[in-house]
């Protein structure tokens, strides 16, 4: 088991970083953001990312709970990196669905449109914007 106190944060990353290439399972002491207990998971990661802020987010499928997690690189204590192959099936990631055009030629239709746009729009993906989308000019 590996102390994340007595290394380095680019050789914890490093160690990570092989697990998921070689598709290894890992068992992590995490510490999450106000607890003050420690848990063990052993978990297979799926991606590692990064938040607007500079912290770094491993994306793991956790077998304890059979459910895609996030663990913050801080929160994590200690890990040991297992020979053991990933287990878990990923889910697969929802696609965006485009809704359907608004109404332009009613007014009413078109309040209660953007109504119940607005009601869904937390189930919708973040859609990245590219220079070529000619659909958004005015």
């Amino acid at each position: 088991m590996r102390n994340t106190n007595q290394q380095t944060t680019t050789r914890t990353l490093a160690d990570l970083y092989r697990a998921l290439d070689r598709q290894n399972a890992v068992t992590v002491t995490y510490l999450a953001p106000g607890d003050t207990e420690p848990t063990v998971r052993t978990i297979e990661i799926a991606d590692i990312r990064t938040t607007k802020n500079g912290g770094i987010v491993i994306v793991a499928m956790c077998r304890l709970r059979g459910e895609e997690r996030q663990f913050h690189l801080s929160g994590i204590k200690a890990y040991t990196v297992h020979r053991i192959a990933y287990v878990l099936d990923r889910p697969a990631p929802t696609k965006y669905v485009r809704p359907a055009p608004a109404p332009v030629d009613n007014a009413e239709a078109l309040f209660f449109y953007e109504l119940a746009r607005d009601k869904d729009d937390a189930d919708y993906a973040p859609r990245t914007l590219i220079q070529s989308d000619a659909d958004l000019a005015a």
